[in-house]
């Protein structure tokens, strides 16, 4: 007998499911694209917080989860017997300008409190190994930044799902509970139905490096993140294109970014580009994720919106969602309701 039926393969879907098993629940997946198929199978993996000032909900929900990451990727790892790539190996950003300095000092206090002790952001002057030149001579270093490898963490979810029984269908019909996680796909079958802009896609680009710098801290210079992945490569990302005419082709846009990359980290120039990625992430209208009940099927649940920050939401996510379908509770904050996207028509 299923008790959860979780549409969609992404890192949402997934990272629910796995709650929901642990839980006791008998769980199925269903997806006609595969696991990881698209925005979740990208190359980047910057898990990476919000700058800790003008505190809401939403960040304090990033937090929470960015701090309860490594505990749910070492659960799935013990599982599944293989790696996710994750490491909270920090990020480092350098400071282009004299008023950049000082809100990098006010955000270097403001962190003592809402990080609460378990994460620092500091206003550093000596230059760390894998970083570019500052202006200032003055690079921010985080320590709660982490890194993953989206396609393979959500390979490695789906092999601990099947070690606790859990099976996968290209399709099925909806048994027990029914969770909505569809990413794009959902977002437009609502806001067609709705007559609404309920929320829509944007096109992200990104390019992987045969440049091996496993154990340095992320970097996020100019707009570009620069992630060292646990295998060998770094991951340089991303576009953001609202205007497009295919989500899974790469363009212009990425040799653009390529050159710019290079510019930073002239480095760079010497090594071989061995993958270009591209593919649509799902935006709601309110830019926060939505969680709840869904808004075409009360009885069904929605969990979608992950945008740019989906994988470092994902283990909390997991856990409110799981307390939601399966009567523990309902724990997520306002702002994720469904019913916050539908207020942005009013």
């Amino acid at each position: 007998m299923i008790d959860v039926t979780v549409r969609g393969a992404g890192i949402f879907g997934l990272s629910i499911a796995w709650a929901c098993i642990r839980r006791g629940a008998k769980v199925q997946v269903v997806d006609p694209h595969g696991v990881g198929s698209w925005s979740s199978g990208g190359i980047v993996g910057a898990l990476a917080p919000h700058v800790p000032e003008k505190w809401n909900a939403k960040k304090e929900f990033q937090f929470e989860s960015l701090i309860t990451a490594e505990t749910f990727w070492q659960g799935v790892e013990e599982v599944a017997r293989g790696s996710s790539g994750y490491a909270r190996l920090g990020r480092i950003q350098p400071i282009p300008d004299a008023d950049s300095l000082e809100l990098a000092h006010i955000r270097s206090e403001n962190a003592k409190m809402l990080w609460k002790g378990l994460a620092e952001w500091a206003v550093i002057n000596s230059r760390p190994n894998f970083a570019p030149p500052s202006p200032t001579g003055y690079w921010i270093k985080d320590t709660l930044s982490a890194r993953i490898n989206p396609g393979a963490a959500c390979h490695l979810l789906e092999v601990a799902l099947r070690k606790r029984g859990v099976r996968f269908f290209k399709q099925g019909h909806n048994l027990g509970a029914t969770l909505w996680a569809t990413g794009i796909h959902d977002l437009v079958r609502i806001s067609k139905t709705l007559s609404i802009p309920f929320g829509s896609g944007v096109k992200g680009q990104a390019a992987l490096f045969d440049f091996d710098r496993r154990q340095a801290p992320q970097l996020f210079a100019d707009s570009l993140h620069f992630i060292p992945h646990q295998n060998g490569t770094l991951a340089v990302g991303s576009t953001s294109e609202r205007d497009y005419e295919s989500g899974n082709s790469t363009d212009e846009k990425l040799d653009l970014l390529i050159t710019q990359a290079q510019s930073i980290l002239p480095e760079l120039r010497k090594v071989k580009v061995i993958k270009r990625w591209a593919s649509v992430r799902p935006r709601a209208i309110s830019r926060a994720p939505i969680l709840g009940r869904h808004p075409l099927d009360p009885d069904a649940f929605i969990a979608n919106g992950g945008f740019k920050i989906g994988f470092g939401m994902a283990p909390k996510i997991a856990e409110v969602m799981a307390d939601l379908i399966l009567g523990g509770g309902n724990d997520i904050p306002v702002d994720f309701h469904p019913e916050k996207s539908l207020e942005f028509q009013s």
